[in-house]
């Protein structure tokens, strides 16, 4: 079993990273393996409504990463989507994949292209706006007829510098949970 980890912030390594770690941890220590896409290495641009994934059951924009992320999604058993909060939601960049992705799964929902994968949501936040973050990922999970894994709370830390999240005794105890619970679920479906 494979999860996928997408951290949809620019900042390489930081405060969502971290998070999408601390539940890695959790699944590797389940024999689960694990991938890290972090949109500070890749470039996802936003869909520019062309229509020509209805004819080809795929983005024809080629000239950023999506297609490449896309492909590592559908391959997954598991997908965790992860953002920092930016104006009260998530990143232009995590929004661009949601998009996209929601749109192609759209033109092809005869073949349920993410029905039935776990899905997980993490949020870094400095204060406000973690909730509207957590719900615009959470839509796409539900919407794509995922499993959504919760925990013992809302999936949202706090920190505002690089490393400050892991200072959220509670938030990083809900992702060790998260990580626990599923690695669980995979192995009802997958076991």
């Amino acid at each position: 079993m494979k999860v996928l980890g997408i951290n949809g912030s620019p900042r390489k390594d930081g405060n969502t990273a971290i998070l999408i770690r601390t539940v890695f941890s959790e699944l590797n220590q389940q024999g689960i393996d694990t991938e890290l896409i972090q949109f500070s290495d890749v470039t996802v641009k936003g869909c520019v409504a062309c229509g020509g994934c209805a004819t080809h059951m795929r983005c024809v924009v080629t000239d950023d990463d999506f297609n490449e992320c896309f492909e590592k999604m559908l391959a997954a058993d598991g997908i965790i989507l992860g953002s920092p909060v930016y104006s009260a939601d998530v990143t232009s960049q995590i929004k661009a994949l949601i998009d996209r992705a929601a749109i192609i799964s759209g033109v092809n929902r005869d073949r349920g292209l993410f029905k039935h994968k776990v899905g997980a949501a993490v949020v870094a936040a400095r204060r406000g706006g973690a909730m509207g973050a957590v719900d615009t990922l959470h839509h796409f999970l539900h919407s794509k007829e995922m499993f959504l894994v919760g925990s013992t709370y809302w999936n949202m830390v706090y920190g505002r510098n690089i490393g400050e999240v892991e200072q959220d005794q509670e938030g990083i105890a809900n992702m060790k949970n998260l990580g626990q619970n599923m690695a669980w679920l995979l192995n009802k479906i997958h076991g």
